[in-house]
């Protein structure tokens, strides 16, 4: 996603234009678009128009419009994003109040007016959808002599950077030096490339994948290259460099990379990782009964009140799908509840509800707490059913 522009004022009111580059921008789209916020996007609207003599005739126009949404459709598989709504800006070919639906799709900008303003959790997301090389984005590059394919491996999928291709001289006797000349401008290229996209020196894993020994090579010249430079942080980076096989230069050889246990081990601390794993540290603490772990928005808002949820292993689990609600007084809720951890010194995860972690949460009402210190009857008030207002309780 790339941002556009940005207008935000002080108090969170103003307006965001994005631009959608790769499929998985979508998932993002529809994790911050919310209903009653105001869109505008480019449409084709069918146009009905009637001359003096009484004929008509109809045509499709490109227009402009701006609603105030009603409902959102996406569909995961897809990658398609249906924004329904009424009409707020009139403009020759449509009135106020008329309802359209706007398809966002990629490589078309879309301006944004949160309802209530731009709240914390809203600028987390646009955050995250903008920096395409962030947390839990493990890089790639899958090769064969002469070909490169330059890759982010994101939680939601594998986006192609850049495809590097240049000539490399097969070796014949006698000239085995044009060969090397070859190979070593070609991986110059692709580490030049490389790092264009990607901070190599970040402590992370850096898949290099080939059918023979390219990758191998590879990872020497980059070596190489930081030793000459004396850049230090590559050269204390290299560790995490991992070469794989795989059956060709192609970026679908990536999908038998992924399976194999040596990536598996590596990837291990990656952010959809973590997550997984402090949702199973959760339910270990849940089973053991000691007051540390408790789940449902009532029983989390009071641990959070009690100052339990901060700084020394505190952490709050919520669900996305908490932030979609239509009821502001709920949006407005989890976001204060997230902001207060935060600012006590504690940390807030937001896991989606699309990955395993996510579901987990959501089987016991979407929100869950590890507490730095045991507290005891939290679920005993009487005020409870209120509290659970927004979020059905789920019992395990």
């Amino acid at each position: 996603m790339r941002l556009i522009k940005q207008d935000i004022e002080r108090d969170g009111s103003g307006t965001i234009t994005l631009f959608p580059e790769e499929p998985e921008d979508m998932w993002h789209a529809y994790n911050l678009i919310a209903v009653n916020d105001l869109l505008r996007a480019s449409a084709i609207r069918k146009v009905t128009t009637e001359s003096a003599t009484g004929s008509s005739s109809s045509a499709r126009v490109h227009i402009n419009l701006l609603i105030r949404i009603t409902s959102i459709y996406f569909d995961p598989q897809a990658g398609q994003l249906h924004v329904s709504g009424q009409v707020t800006e009139e403009n020759k070919w449509v009135k106020i109040g008329a309802h359209h639906t706007l398809d966002l799709e990629l490589h078309r900008n879309f301006t944004l007016e949160k309802s209530e303003g731009w709240d914390s959790v809203s600028l987390e997301v646009i955050k995250e959808a903008i920096q395409q090389d962030r947390e839990g984005v493990v890089p790639a590059v899958v090769m064969q002599e002469g070909l490169a394919n330059i890759c982010l491996i994101t939680e939601h999928q594998t986006i192609l950077k850049q495809r590097v291709e240049t000539s490399v001289p097969k070796k014949r006797a006698g000239k085995a030096g044009d060969h090397d000349k070859g190979l070593a401008k070609f991986y110059q290229m692709t580490l030049e490339t490389l790092m264009r996209h990607v901070d190599i020196s970040e402590p992370r894993p850096l898949l290099l994948a080939s059918s023979g020994f390219t990758a191998a090579g590879f990872q020497k010249h980059v070596v190489d290259w930081a030793t000459r430079t004396a850049n230090k942080k590559v050269l204390a980076n290299k560790v995490n460099f991992l070469v794989v096989h795989s059956s060709s230069g192609h970026v679908h050889s990536l999908n038998e990379v992924l399976k194999s246990p040596e990536v598996l081990v590596k990837l291990k601390d990656t952010k959809y990782a973590k997550e997984t794993r402090v949702m199973d540290d959760f339910m270990t603490l849940l089973r053991k009964d000691d007051g540390r772990a408790w789940y449902g928005p009532g029983e989390v808002e009071k641990a959070v009140e009690k100052g339990a949820v901060g700084p020394g292993g505190g952490i709050l689990l919520i669900n996305n799908s908490l932030f979609r609600s239509q009821e502001i007084g709920t949006r407005k809720r989890w976001v204060t509840l997230v902001d207060k951890v935060r600012d006590e010194g504690g940390e807030a995860r937001i896991l989606s509800s699309d990955h395993e972690s996510g579901r987990r949460l959501e089987s016991l009402g979407g929100i869950a707490a590890i507490l730095t210190f045991p507290l005891e009857d939290l679920d005993d008030d009487e005020d409870i059913d209120e509290a659970t207002n927004g979020v059905d309780q789920v019992a395990i």
